[in-house]
């Protein structure tokens, strides 16, 4: 009798891998948030000061994501992710003997946030292309949620690390996992299925592509924002994803924690606020995946909108009430956080196509990120100003409640196969070469 062993399919050791990269550069991304007051403590700088250190970090994460799609093309995704890597360790390490605030500047702003962007959601979104044609939407909701397995496995040590060792010992927490995952890039992370002589996921094996000469990446980048421009919907899908990054990264991630010490809050305890928030977007984004394949993509963003711009508006009457209201809040923010990424993603393919939607999905979540650095020095700067983080929290809600009506003009694709692969940077076949 013969044995048959099923073997596990390479796509999903990729996705495991691109997880772990994920993972660990959320957790230098939720860095900021738990570094905020100690830093203000010890250099007496701020927090404004800080906010504007934080802002340009979310800037250039979202600046540089288009340029590393293209880049991925052209070099691979395994030398992108390396150089990466290496990067925002450097970064990470060289903070720990910073003495000036423009040194915070350069390193956390400049070097850590430059180098988080060639691994941001484009990375996701060029392995769920390449390696599965099943189980797309939900693979990508998988791997968006690393983000926040970061926050709950990474915010509650460093808190822990702050409090008793100091601000130092958190930093190099994240540099050591960094110096973890290389490794494991080098080792697991590969290009194409063909490369391993399988097809994709659910798909079958494809012929070895031609070799198309293409342009400089930077220039590549440059065409897709140009296009972008020309496209209402581009204006839509960016302009959504600017309040989300100002309502998310920018707002709650990085000033809920000083929110909670204004209130009296322990950090650790708020730093477990975050990751229970953490714990309940891995199952909302999850979620958001699975339903990205089967709903209207532009009625999900509208509820997602609109459900996270009441939270935040209850967010101020929740600090008054810590013993429920932040847990409450922690709970329905949670499920939403990042749950706006898959349908974005989705919403993005079936307008620009195959070809050219990573670079443009690349460019939305700059807009993603300019949000995101306006809300990390705007929020800031109320606290210096006002006192306190009310009028930050209401306006981000304010906002979010007239996005949950705008991305209902995005035009409804004409029609939307289940099968249709995400975007792939200037994937081009065969065929398409001859011709």
């Amino acid at each position: 009798m013969l044995a048959t062993t099923r073997r596990l399919h390479p796509a999903w050791t990729v996705a495991g891998a691109t997880f772990l990269i994920l993972l660990a550069t959320a957790g230098v991304r939720s860095t900021p948030g738990v570094l905020i007051v100690p830093l203000e403590r010890e250099f007496g700088w701020s927090r404004a000061t800080i906010s504007v250190a934080v802002s340009v970090n979310l800037f250039l994460y979202g600046l540089i994501g288009p340029f590393a799609a293209a880049l991925m093309d052209r070099l691979g995704v395994r030398k992108t992710v390396l150089i990466s890597l290496a990067t925002v360790t450097a970064g990470v390490s060289l903070t720990t003997h910073m003495s000036a605030s423009w040194q915070l500047v350069m390193l956390w702003g400049v070097v850590v946030g430059g180098g988080t962007g060639m691994t941001a959601l484009v990375l996701a979104t060029t392995v769920v292309n390449r390696w599965f044609v099943t189980r797309r939407g939900l693979v990508l909701g998988v791997l968006t949620a690393s983000s926040a397995t970061g926050q709950l496995v990474f915010l509650p040590l460093m808190a822990a690390l702050v409090e008793h060792f100091g601000w130092r010992a958190a930093a190099f927490l994240v540099a050591g996992a960094l110096v973890l995952v290389i490794p494991l890039v080098a080792l697991f992370l590969r290009e194409h299925p063909s490369d391993l002589g399988v097809g994709p996921y659910g798909g079958e094996l494809e012929p070895v592509s031609i070799a198309v000469p293409k342009a400089n990446p930077a220039l590549e980048a440059i065409r897709g924002l140009r296009d972008g421009f020309r496209s209402r919907d581009f204006w839509l899908l960016s302009g959504s994803f600017f309040v989300c990054g100002a309502s998310t990264n920018g707002l709650i991630g990085t000033h809920l924690i000083p929110a909670c010490l204004d209130q009296g809050i322990p950090e650790v305890t708020a730093a477990g606020l975050l990751a229970l928030m953490g714990l309940f977007d891995l199952a909302g984004t999850t979620a958001s995946g699975w339903l990205s394949d089967r709903l209207d993509n532009r009625t999900l963003l509208s509820w997602y909108y609109a459900l996270r711009g009441l939270s935040l508006i209850c967010l101020p009457f929740g600090l008054a009430d810590a013993s429920w209201g932040l847990t409450i809040f922690a709970v329905f923010y949670g499920l939403d956080w990042i749950a706006t990424v898959p349908p974005t993603v989705r919403l993005t393919a079936d307008t620009f196509g195959r070809a050219r939607a990573a670079i443009m999905f690349g460019w939305i979540v700059a807009a993603h990120q300019c949000g995101a650095a306006v809300a990390a020095f705007g929020a800031g700067a109320i606290r210096s100003w006002s006192g306190n983080y009310e009028r930050a929290f209401l306006t981000s809600g304010a906002l979010c409640l007239v996005t949950a009506a705008m991305v209902l003009q995005i035009r409804r694709p004409v029609s939307v196969s289940k099968e249709e692969p995400l975007p792939e940077p200037e994937a081009i076949s065969p065929a398409e070469a001859v011709a």
